[in-house]
């Protein structure tokens, strides 16, 4: 299909790169609590306490800059986290609490960026992601760092999660496409999330979507806070085994790919055959409805072909370099339709 060509990986971040930079505006002298305007949250975060920050879903993450030589975190209770500074290579930190020291050794004096991800919090694993705020050295400060005039979002279960990889969220294709194409990114992913909600307890996006988190008392998400430039549905891999067959999936998915286009009016959409070639026809049928209805903007992207047996860990769950394989295939498709 010729709307699926590949790019090359330079042509596609040019494609992005390009004014995608959106300059900050002025913020007051920051003081790293977690209302300081010099941090931006990226992805979905519940911010009605003040005090405490706390993400949902997979991959969401703070970023800001900060003047002096050391930074912490000030944590709740044992939490697992990944951070950089410096665009350095992400440290992973486990069952972490209080006060957690980033610099160890200290930096040179001056300016300095930082981003800080938890990880996920879902399924078989449970922490404390409640983010504090930062503290700096005296008379330092926060700055506001450039922002990324795209956004991604990706929509999945485990393998947009990134479950079997080494950093979870920040190895899944997901993560890595909006790294490659210098866009924010959202994961709004969830471990053996359905697409359809389930008697039995399957977490189904369809409905999901449109909250906060995966809890089923979470309150609806306020879709004023960001939008999406793109979104990549990866759903349909869990939903046989929870009794959903191919007579009820596609008016699902249409459904779903009605609420995307609701909440994003612009955006791009892609709708992923899965890995497992479940439910592919009738993903690719309700894309067609929606083509058919003047929505040209939404598009049935086929995965035959773009892994081996060789890269997974366990038969559904992509490797590190799987996930690499599937932003290399992804991320020139989206490129070329922003």
């Amino acid at each position: 299909m010729a709307h699926l060509r590949r790019l090359s990986t330079v042509a596609a971040l040019t494609l992005l790169a390009t004014g995608a930079v959106a300059q900050p505006a002025a913020a007051a002298t920051g003081d790293g609590s977690p209302t300081d305007a010099n941090i931006a949250y990226v992805g979905r975060w519940n911010t009605s306490n003040a005090a405490a920050y706390v993400p949902a879903w997979a991959g969401a993450y703070l970023t800001t800059g900060f003047t002096g030589t050391t930074v912490k975190l000030k944590q709740r209770n044992s939490i697992d986290l990944f951070y950089s500074i410096d665009g350095g290579q992400d440290q992973y930190l486990t069952n972490r609490t209080g006060t957690v020291d980033l610099t160890p050794t200290k930096l040179a004096s001056g300016r300095h960026t930082l981003r800080v991800s938890y990880r996920v919090v879902a399924g078989s694993y449970h922490g404390d992601a409640v983010f504090q705020g930062l503290i700096l050295d005296s008379g330092a400060s926060t700055y506001a760092l450039p922002r990324p005039a795209k956004l991604l979002e990706f929509i999945g279960d485990s393998i947009t999660v990134g479950t079997t990889t080494s950093k979870n969220a920040l190895t899944a294709y997901g993560w890595l496409i909006g790294e490659r194409l210098g866009a924010r990114h959202t994961q709004i992913a969830q471990g053996g999330a359905c697409l359809v909600t389930t008697a039995d307890g399957c977490v189904g996006l369809e409905d999901y979507f449109l909250k906060l988190s995966s809890a089923s008392t979470s309150p609806a998400w306020d879709f004023s806070r960001y939008t999406a430039d793109a979104v990549v549905i990866n759903l349909g891999t869990n939903d046989l085994a929870h009794g959903t067959h191919t007579t009820t999936f596609q008016p699902h998915y249409l459904h779903l790919l009605e609420e995307v286009r609701a909440k994003y009016p612009y955006a791009k959409v892609f709708a992923l055959q899965t890995l497992c070639k479940r439910f592919g026809a009738q993903t690719q049928a309700a894309v067609q409805t929606r083509n058919a209805a003047g929505d040209a903007n939404v598009y049935y992207v086929p995965t035959e072909g773009w892994l081996t047996t060789a890269d997974y860990t366990d038969g559904t769950h992509p490797t590190d370099a799987g996930h690499r394989k599937l932003a290399d295939r992804l991320a020139p498709i989206i490129a070329a339709k922003l």
